[in-house]
């Protein structure tokens, strides 16, 4: 089965099925970051991920990485340390803070390119994608991003500068998601940090009927008001 070529005069997706599976579910190439063309993506239960200088790839893996927001797994220690946490726990206060964090924490390199920054940093401007921050003496000190589907949540990526932040985002983001009627976190790709957390692998096919389902849900009008949470 061959890559598919995306035209740039229509925001069309093949069918998820026609993915490549190996690696992890590569499905097309091209196109742009368009707000429009990646809201049809996560829709369809696609998202891009590609490295700087390579051509746009979208992928939409089998199985698919969730989290269910009530069975996130605090462990023993954590639950420790959250009771006598350090940090508070805002949304959507320091969106560009969040993303820049989560591009310069890594390691092995960066898919977020400032192409990339400025097509989430637009989404926002529109009020579709949100963050949470977790700050400690006013620094910004870890968090996440992604986009909400009605009553789901594609998590992006997420950053820690500091023990247990990027857990408590999660852990915190995930309490609030479920106590305003969020079904589902979309994780994408399960690795250890986030199977440690409770994420779990579900066939694709699983995964994009609760995405049709739920992403037509609404959620109270102000669940994504910045505010903070903890």
């Amino acid at each position: 089965m061959r890559l598919i070529q995306l035209s740039d005069e229509s925001l069309h997706f093949p069918p998820p099925e026609m993915a490549l599976r190996e690696p992890n579910g590569l499905l097309a190439m091209g196109g742009d970051l368009s707000p429009a063309r990646l809201l049809s993506a996560y829709y369809g239960g696609i998202f891009p991920w590609f490295s700087p200088g390579d051509p746009i790839l979208w992928w939409s893996p089998d199985p698919r990485a969730v989290l269910l927001p009530q069975e996130f797994h605090l462990s023993r220690s954590m639950k420790h340390f959250h009771r006598h946490s350090p940090y508070q726990v805002t949304l959507n206060k320091d969106f560009c803070g969040v993303i820049d964090g989560c591009a310069s924490e890594r390691q092995e390199g960066t898919w977020i390119t400032p192409e990339v920054k400025q097509a989430w940093l637009t989404l926002f401007a529109m009020g579709r994608a949100q963050s949470i921050e977790v700050w400690r003496d006013q620094k910004l000190v870890g968090g996440l991003y992604g986009l909400p589907l009605g009553q789901i949540f594609c998590g992006e990526s997420m950053f820690s500068r500091s023990p247990n932040a990027s857990k408590t985002a999660l852990l915190v983001f995930s309490q609030y998601f479920h106590q305003h009627g969020g079904k589902l976190i979309d994780c994408q790709v399960l690795n250890h940090h986030t199977a440690s957390l409770g994420a779990k692998e579900i066939p694709r096919k699983n995964y994009l009927h609760v995405l049709n389902t739920l992403a037509h849900q609404t959620m109270p009008v102000d669940c994504w008001q910045p505010q903070v949470l903890f």
